[in-house]
């Protein structure tokens, strides 16, 4: 299962398309709500989330997202239950993925530390020892992916699908959403 972290605040594009092109590549995925089931966005729009952190298995996760939305990281950074999921996921060699300003919270758990990453741009300097790619939508390093903003979200999401379920099954879907 592929949970995505949703605290008030976050980046709608950045939450959601990430579900929608994994659920057409037939990959499981719930959004988790941080503070509760109703969880607003960045743009004040209503998204009722399929979990409650409490309700998160972590023994079924294959991988986590934190998308960006300055407000939705604040949230994941003021949750040390989510905190502990990105920490332990990210230890058991599991995918952890973040878009935006998410990476920045994967550079304060250490996680970025000596990889290539990338993140919005005017989030760079919060990556601390991260080495930092410019002009990429998406940089995939192990088990961890990091994606710039909300304009390569499609991108990384196909990424994303890629390291869960290859290369064929991205391309399949990049095809099905017609990109030019």
């Amino acid at each position: 299962m592929v949970y995505v972290m949703l605290g008030t605040g976050f980046e709608e594009v950045e939450a959601l398309t990430p579900v929608d092109l994994m659920r057409r590549a037939g990959i499981g995925v719930k959004t988790v709500g941080i503070n509760g089931k109703m969880v607003y966005s960045s743009h004040e729009i209503g998204i009722e989330a399929d979990l409650t952190l409490d309700e998160l298995n972590p023994s079924d996760m294959e991988m986590v997202i934190l998308p960006g939305g300055l407000g939705g990281v604040a949230s994941i950074r003021a949750s040390e239950k989510t905190l502990e999921i990105v920490r332990n996921a990210y230890e058991k060699g599991l995918f952890v993925a973040a878009i935006c300003a998410g990476p920045t919270v994967l550079a304060d758990l250490g996680i970025t530390d000596g990889k290539k990453a990338t993140c919005y741009p005017a989030c760079a300097e919060g990556m601390k020892h991260a080495q930092m790619e410019k002009d990429v939508a998406v940089v995939r390093e192990g088990t961890v992916i990091t994606g710039t903003s909300v304009g390569c979200t499609v991108k990384f999401s196909l990424k994303l699908i890629e390291a869960l379920r290859g290369e064929t099954t991205a391309r399949e879907i990049q095809d099905q959403i017609v990109i030019r």
